[in-house]
């Protein structure tokens, strides 16, 4: 007679949705849980696994495995979306007289919008952002579906990575060659020592190649730009040895190490105060009031006659 065999195991779909430099808080402490499941059996064994997250009153989302991983692809394209939208509201700001700034604060304090991903920057890079703007692509395309606002996103990055070689150039008065550049910070973000996408990389490869000598400065991120970014590029142990000499900094990671310098911590080691913020951590007319052409981003700059 015949038997029926049942499977020993389930398959399922289960997003991960941690941030990086910050994998264990959103862990303990998640958003939401998506699982994508197609049976009972997993569906008790997933909430059970889940059971010491969901009984402090984090909620766990079962679906089916085809909405889990457009769960998570979606969530992505969407932040990055947020990203290379506050970029091109930057750009507008600098052409109009307006303050990023103040535009990020204003949007941010409406609940429907929020406050996160609304800081203007140089472009966003890493592990997920890049990737899974492009596998939504890819998704949609496979299901003769359009993503325009998703192509436009990875598009929008893309220009927005060579406008910030653009602004150093800008503020070097047309050309490197020659210059001395200090880069503080590689990684994509602080708080990781993630190198993947990071605007650092066309910027140092673009200053390289137009003839600049470049010195760089990361916490945690020289080991791995090493084996990523131009081999002429100095690598040094500390700011001060970075800005030592320096014709400009440019600010690419907002790490905290950075947030703390006055304008006096660069003035007394630079050999020109010019300073590209791509982060906009410092405050502009502090700089220039201490001597300093200041190139942010989302408002005008501030330069010194002569």
């Amino acid at each position: 007679c015949e038997k029926s065999i049942k499977p020993l195991s389930d398959s399922g779909s289960n997003p991960e949705f941690l941030r990086e430099g910050c994998a264990i808080e959103d862990f303990i402490k998640p958003d939401r849980v998506v699982v994508g499941l197609q049976s009972q059996n997993a569906r008790e064994k997933m909430e059970q696994l889940y059971e010491p997250i969901t009984k402090n009153g984090y909620p766990l989302l079962i679906v089916s495995v085809k909405s889990a991983e457009l769960i998570k692809y979606s969530s992505n394209a969407f932040l990055a979306m947020k990203v290379a939208f506050i970029n091109e509201i930057a750009n507008l700001c600098e052409s109009s007289g307006a303050v990023i700034d103040d535009i990020s604060k204003g949007m941010g304090l409406d609940h429907r919008i929020g406050r996160n991903f609304l800081q203007a920057g140089p472009g966003y890079g890493g592990s997920c952002f890049p990737k899974d703007t492009l596998a939504l692509i890819n998704i949609a395309a496979d299901h003769d579906c359009k993503a325009t606002l998703v192509e436009a996103t990875v598009k929008s990055n893309d220009e927005r990575k060579a406008q910030m070689i653009d602004r150093v150039l800008y503020a070097c008065g047309g050309s490197v060659k020659g210059k001395k550049i200090a880069l503080l910070g590689l990684t994509f973000k602080e708080g990781t020592d993630d190198m993947r996408d990071s605007p650092s990389i066309p910027l140092a490869e673009s200053l390289i190649k137009h003839g600049a000598i470049v010195k760089a400065y990361d916490p945690e991120g020289m080991d791995v730009a090493r084996t990523i970014l131009p081999s002429e590029i100095c690598y040094t142990n500390n700011v001060s040895t970075a800005l030592h000499d320096a014709d400009v900094a440019v600010v690419v990671t907002e790490w905290k190490e950075f947030c703390g310098l006055r304008p006096e911590d660069f003035a007394s080691i630079m050999a020109r105060k010019v300073i590209v913020d791509l982060r906009n951590i410092y405050d502009k007319e502090e700089f220039f009031a201490a001597g300093f052409s200041y190139y942010p981003v989302g408002s005008v700059p501030v330069e010194q006659i002569g």
